[in-house]
């Protein structure tokens, strides 16, 4: 293998431009990789390691990297960084060093980077049928507004969407008539891949109402009536999709951490408590890798084995 001659630094422009042209990650997650390297390229700096060479990084500088980050703070919460935060850091390292070896690069090989060990919660927040059903009914259906609202809370249950992808959705892209019952989408999701999301019957009614208040030329499907228009005409945008999903939790008295997200994430947990296997569940939510599906299944573990001892708690059998 060949021995760059430019600092690690210089290089995380060239695997920005890795991600996007051969590896076809979104701009977002361009953005993200940017941000964990940069605190890396910061601590080099700080070190005086801002011209250290590929095959120059150590075990030792990884080491003392990751006691960096131990004692690293979160600008927004003021406290100690999380264990699982520092693994991205220390992933988006090893990414790093991956795209070295596909460069024939000398380097360190990025298996010697270890992730920080440690359990911390990770419970994944989704919401109960009746605070979902409280939440859904929430919107007031007797103005344009509301009605909105409705269907975009409804479209957010049914399809497991991602707040990005619903807001980039256009209204042509939706067949609706007075008979539509079944209704599929092709969307593209994060890291340009294509999946089909499909429309329950109940969200089919609230997008058929919404649209019927729809006198306008916008080819957004959810547009703002209140604001200016911008570059991207009257589209709503993900903000403001954000906050009225906040309030929708207020007025129903759920919980008023519930945002897009944790509506995904209650998509996803009542297809597995209904039975669905998982793997369909990671087609449902686009996901690359079943190992993101997982963290789904601790949800459902104990309703398993609530019926594990009904069903076979062995009571029958004579001892």
């Amino acid at each position: 293998m060949k021995k760059s001659e430019k600092p690690i630094i210089e290089h995380i422009p060239d695997f920005l431009e890795y991600l996007d042209i051969e590896k076809g990650l979104s701009n977002k997650s361009q953005e993200t990789y940017g941000r964990f390297l940069k605190k890396f390229s910061d601590w080099l700096e700080s070190q005086n390691l801002e011209k250290l060479l590929p095959h120059e990084l150590t075990e030792e500088h990884i080491w003392k990297y990751r006691v960096f980050l131990s004692q690293s703070f979160s600008k927004s919460t003021k406290e100690p960084i999380k264990r699982s935060t520092q693994n991205y850091y220390l992933i988006s390292l090893r990414n790093i060093l991956n795209y070295f070896t596909s460069r024939n690069i000398q380097s360190l090989p990025a298996e010697k980077i270890k992730l920080t060990k440690g359990k911390e919660d990770k419970a994944i927040k989704f919401l109960s049928l009746e605070q979902l059903e409280k939440l859904l009914l929430a919107p007031d259906s007797k103005n344009i507004t509301g009605l909105r609202d409705r269907a975009i809370l409804e479209t957010f249950f049914s399809t497991g969407m991602r707040i990005a992808e619903l807001v980039s959705i256009n209204r042509e892209q939706l067949k609706i008539t007075p008979i539509t019952k079944d209704l599929e989408i092709s969307i593209t999701g994060k890291g340009s891949r294509i999946r089909t999301v499909y429309f329950s019957e109940r969200a089919i009614k609230a997008l058929r109402d919404y649209f019927e208040t729809r006198k306008d030329k916008e080819k957004s499907l959810f547009i703002n009536y209140s604001g200016p228009k911008n570059q991207n005409g009257k589209r709503l945008s993900a903000r403001a999709i954000e906050n009225l999903v906040k309030k929708y939790s207020i007025l129903a008295g759920v919980p008023i951490t519930t945002t897009p997200h944790v509506l995904r994430h209650t998509f996803a947990t009542d297809l597995l408590n209904k039975g669905v296997d998982i793997r369909n569940v990671q087609e449902f939510l686009g996901h690359r890798n079943i190992a993101t599906t997982q963290i789904y299944t601790h949800v459902t573990s104990k309703r398993l084995r609530d019926i594990h001892r009904q069903y076979h708690s062995g009571k029958e059998l004579k001892s």
